[in-house]
């Protein structure tokens, strides 16, 4: 894989985890990334589809051509978080992270306790990778040529 391609992908899963939808036109190589439609809800709906108006059209017109990626389901996002508590050597911190896990508002115990850890780094660095070999998979599924 080449620098444009791992560009390219490491793009594709920061803007997933921010919450964003990609499309990516295997023929120009241009990635367009918008808000999901229920974070585009939550807003003034009439200017976000002013402000992505654009972008929006560029989807519609070019569908036949993009590969779509969308922000990850929650239940996704909580195989990652356990996928991490389980590479991790420090038992007591492990258990901690499957009690947070276990209990109710999981998301938000995991925040907390990966916020307040001294290797909240290795956190984001795991969840990067994971974003991006989802990215990667899709890209395959789909005989991206990048």
């Amino acid at each position: 894989m080449d620098k444009l391609d791992q560009n390219i992908i490491k793009e594709i899963a920061q803007q997933l985890d921010c919450g964003n939808e990609c499309f990516f036109n295997q023929k120009t190589k241009e990635l367009i990334c918008i808000p999901n439609a229920d974070l585009m809800a939550t807003g003034d709906e009439e200017y976000n589809k002013e402000v992505f108006k654009d972008d929006l059209e560029k989807v519609k017109s070019q569908k036949k051509d993009l590969i779509k990626f969308e922000f990850l389901e929650s239940f996704e996002s909580f195989k990652i978080m356990e996928d991490f508590k389980n590479q991790i050597k420090e038992a007591e911190f492990k258990e901690k992270l499957n009690q947070a896990l276990n209990r109710r508002k999981p998301f938000q115990n995991f925040k907390y306790l990966i916020d307040n850890w001294e290797y909240r780094e290795d956190w984001f660095e795991f969840k990067q990778k994971e974003l991006e070999k989802i990215v990667l998979e899709i890209m395959n599924r789909n005989n991206a040529s990048t």
